[in-house]
């Protein structure tokens, strides 16, 4: 077994065109041996945003904190923690913080689309 702790793994500041105040951090991932699903935590600050994109694989996420919209092809969906979200290969997908606080989810992905 594999115990980590959130508060000591390392924050990367993701810099991108289309993204703005976002931080990741690899939770779960191949370093920790797991052969088959990447665990990450993005954290959203307030007025930032992932970007509008699509996988090819499917994956799950889980609102930690705070609160955020979730945008598909449908249009925009509040979202706040305790919720979860499954996305569908292929559908595009964005996420934004809208609020005065922190956004954060856990998006965890097969281990070879890290």
């Amino acid at each position: 077994m594999k115990i980590n702790k959130i508060n000591e793994i390392e924050r990367l500041h993701l810099k991108a065109d289309d993204l703005k105040d976002v931080t990741k951090q690899v939770l779960i991932g191949a370093d920790d041996g797991s052969d088959n699903i990447i665990m990450r935590l993005f954290t959203v600050r307030p007025g930032g945003y992932t970007p509008y994109h699509q996988h090819d694989f499917e994956h799950v996420v889980k609102i930690e904190r705070g609160e955020g919209i979730a945008i598909d092809k449908y249009g925009e969906h509040s979202v706040k923690e305790g919720m979860v979200l499954f996305v569908k290969p292929g559908e595009i997908h964005q996420f934004k913080n809208q609020s005065d606080s922190e956004f954060a989810f856990i998006c965890i992905i097969p281990a070879d689309n890290n």
